[in-house]
């Protein structure tokens, strides 16, 4: 017996539209499975010490004849070469920057205003150390020299003041601390799986975070750049998927 061929259209037309009920409703199940996540954040710090110091000293020196003002500025420039050397601190690293050179009475509004010191001469000495202490130690003495008689300001000259301490060795961290931030991520993520009836599956997508470097006494006004020592923080977002 010969089955009519509209009978078998329409067995195949019903049968495609089985399989593709099927794909279609398997496909949202996939779908919804992954968006079963959840995002957590892990943490890492690290206290460290500060292994390079930058310490600029302004000198000022004033005078109504120019070469009596050079005259000062050597002095002092020599004054100051030696009190770092009796804190320990290898002058040789020492570059002198900044020589500037002020002459009052050729200011486009100085006139002939009677200015009892006609010459100004500024220059900053730079302080380099591998050796932030000898530095340190040295910046909470710096007022001998004003007892000497020398004329300066200690630090940038728009700021805070005293020497820049920097760490400069955080890529020997990161490797350690990107595992660290990694555990404690999932430990969060295994906890929220504990507590919701699931389990982890895998890893759906992951912020490594940016390495921060903070000020270790962290207080308004303590800038980062002015303690010895300092907080090195990463904190790395990741979404793990879940399961049943």
């Amino acid at each position: 017996m010969t089955t009519p061929r509209p009978v078998i259209g329409h067995a195949v037309l019903a049968l495609g539209f089985v399989v593709g009920g099927w794909f279609i409703g398997h496909g949202f199940a996939v779908g919804r499975s992954a968006d079963r996540f959840v995002t957590v954040k892990g943490v890492a710090e690290r206290e460290v010490k500060a292994d390079l110091a930058l310490w600029p000293l302004n000198l000022n020196v004033t005078d109504n004849d120019l070469s009596g003002a050079q005259a000062t500025l050597r002095q002092n420039t020599a004054r100051v070469l030696r009190f770092l050397s009796e804190y320990g601190i290898d002058t040789s690293s020492v570059e002198l920057q900044g020589f500037r050179v002020t002459d009052l009475l050729a200011q486009r509004y100085g006139g002939d205003a009677g200015y009892r010191s006609r010459f100004i001469i500024s220059l900053t000495i730079m302080v380099r150390s591998d050796d932030p202490d000898l530095i340190l130690d040295a910046s909470q003495n710096v007022g001998e020299l004003v007892e000497a008689g020398v004329v300066l300001s200690s630090g940038e000259e728009w700021g805070p003041g005293g020497p820049t301490f920097l760490f400069t060795r955080l890529n020997d961290l990161k490797p350690e601390m990107i595992g660290e931030a990694t555990a404690s991520a999932r430990e969060a993520a295994e906890q929220f799986a504990l507590d919701s009836r699931s389990s982890i599956s895998g890893i759906r997508r992951a912020n490594q975070g940016v390495f921060v470097i903070l000020p270790r006494d962290q207080a308004q006004g303590i800038a980062e750049q002015n303690q010895l020592f300092k907080t090195v923080r990463v904190v790395s977002t990741i979404e793990y998927l879940l399961e049943d």
